[in-house]
């Protein structure tokens, strides 16, 4: 039986009309935090979830929750997305988006859910190890506007890894020279790097 939606801003439940009167399968909970309600980020969100949805149909539950993140500084008032799924046998969370444009940080938070739950659907279909062993390296060259660049590894010269395999820090933050862990997979072209992340020190 199809599902229906609530939204939750400053404690209190509002009822959503979905768009062209269908309403998604996916449960979705929207929680605003100290910002008012806004059609269109529940439209974007709505949309981003339904992506999720469509992706891997299997996902119980999905809580998006927005709010102010606090005042930086040099930047000024960030805002903050979380976003929780509830899938079979394990729940995904992302919690560390932030950015001073609130469409950015939905963005970022999404993409991040996304990978998250494409590796947890090829792990749970079996085409991936249990214990894969991720390669180190350091970042080699960047294209920001391209969004790409290269990682320099030891044993694997270097891999190209685009911005949609970066796991942590976001894309815009990484910078030549910074040591990363990755996973190194087959492309098209060779050795590709996936899941890269900053090393720890």
């Amino acid at each position: 039986m199809a599902a229906g939606m609530t939204i939750r801003a400053r404690g209190a439940v509002i009822p959503v009309t979905v768009l062209g009167g269908q309403i998604m399968k996916l449960p979705l909970q929207i929680t605003l935090r100290d910002i008012p309600p806004s059609e269109a980020l529940e439209g974007a969100i709505r949309e981003k979830a339904d992506k999720l949805d469509q992706f891997y149909p299997h996902i119980m539950a999905c809580r998006v929750t927005v709010g102010i993140a606090g005042k930086h500084k040099h930047q000024g008032q960030e805002f903050a997305v979380a976003v929780d799924l509830s899938v079979p046998g394990k729940e995904i969370v992302v919690n560390r988006d932030q950015h001073e444009d609130v469409y950015v940080a939905l963005r970022d938070a999404f993409d991040h859910a996304r990978r998250q739950l494409e590796e947890f659907a090829r792990v749970h279909r079996g085409d991936v190890k249990a214990h894969e062993v991720p390669g180190r390296g350091q970042i080699a060259r960047l294209f920001p506007e391209e969004g790409y660049g290269f990682i320099s590894a030891p044993e694997a010269g270097d891999l190209y890894f685009s911005a949609e395999n970066v796991a942590h820090p976001r894309f815009e933050q990484l910078e030549v020279g910074m040591a990363v862990s990755f996973l190194p997979e087959a492309g098209g072209e060779g050795l590709q790097a996936k899941r890269v992340t900053a090393a720890r020190a």
